[in-house]
């Protein structure tokens, strides 16, 4: 009951939502500031600024600055839904890209962009380099939405434009980043900021970051598929539950059915086991009833006594 309860508790979100925070701004301002690979959004359009001052205007202030009318606007159009944890998500996350880059006064001691790690990946493992920014940039953003938080920016301008032009968010998304994209790589070869890459292969390299970090934000919300689901239709159901039971030691679901083909009543039985029982599973149908049809779909989360407790 203890464990319940302080699970539910919200100081528990905003702890791992300043986790998750911290993990982005690492991986943006450590990583891809440096490497001059933009991820898109409202962040991207900071690091074009960053870019376009002569390195003079730091990416969190800018990205917090330009959040700040986007935040107010979402409200105002899509009500509460961006609220305190919106606010302190960005905020937060804000802060730490110019903590970690020494850009705030009192704290230039840090830069961690200045560590012979990153100017050693910089120089001799260019593609390693956006890869832990895109992995850093995904388990972040991950954690955050994962407990109800959000870093505003397009996320907002995807929502309204559904909300007022039917646009599916995703479309809206690639659209704001590719805009954003192509602007920094504009920007980067006007200013000739990369002599030692073309702006194109950095635009590349952006699409890239893109693909890889939302993957890993999708298997950090939806988590690893480290279960499955069979659907048995057979005429041994009975049979083929007994050694579910007593075999696997797992449960199943029985579900009223009926076979359009032959139109008969019959019984489909619903069993969900860990990856490492599958095989045992298919083996017990087989040997029960090799005829029977059998659909097995991935999952993600299983909430329930058996499997291993999710946040």
């Amino acid at each position: 009951m203890t464990e319940i309860l302080f699970k539910k508790t919200p100081l528990v979100d905003y702890i791992a939502i300043t986790f998750g925070a911290i993990l982005m701004s690492i991986g943006i301002g450590v990583f891809l500031v440096e490497a001059r690979v933009v991820p898109g959004g409202v962040t991207g359009l900071a690091m074009a600024a960053h870019y376009l001052s002569d390195n003079s205007l730091p990416v969190g202030m800018v990205t917090w600055v330009l959040n700040v009318p986007l935040y107010i606007w979402g409200l105002k159009e899509l009500g509460k839904q961006f609220g305190v944890r919106t606010f302190y998500g960005f905020t937060i996350s804000s802060i730490g890209i110019d903590l970690f880059r020494g850009d705030i006064p009192g704290f230039s001691f840090i830069r961690l962009q200045d560590t012979l790690t990153i100017k050693d990946l910089l120089e001799k493992d260019f593609l390693f380099l956006v890869l832990v920014g895109a992995v850093l940039l995904g388990v972040g953003l991950g954690i955050i939405f994962k407990f109800r938080g959000t870093t505003a920016g397009s996320d907002i301008v995807a929502s309204i434009m559904q909300k007022r032009f039917g646009m599916k968010p995703g479309q809206a998304l690639m659209i704001i980043d590719f805009i954003v994209i192509a602007l920094a790589g504009l920007i980067i070869e006007i200013k000739d900021l990369s002599p030692d890459r073309p702006a194109f292969s950095l635009t590349l390299y952006a699409f890239f970051l893109l693909f890889v970090s939302a993957r890993i934000l999708d298997v950090i919300i939806d988590g690893f598929d480290y279960a499955r689901a069979a659907f048995i239709i057979s005429d041994k159901t009975d049979e083929i539950a007994d050694k579910i039971i007593s075999r696997l030691s797992r449960g199943a679901t029985a579900l009223k059915s009926r076979g359009l083909y032959r139109n008969v009543d019959r019984e489909v039985l619903l069993a969900v086991v860990p990856l490492k029982e599958l095989g045992l599973l298919t083996d017990i149908i087989k040997e029960t009833d090799s005829d029977a049809f059998v659909i097995i779909n991935n999952v993600h989360e299983v909430l329930g006594e058996g499997f291993r407790r999710r946040i």
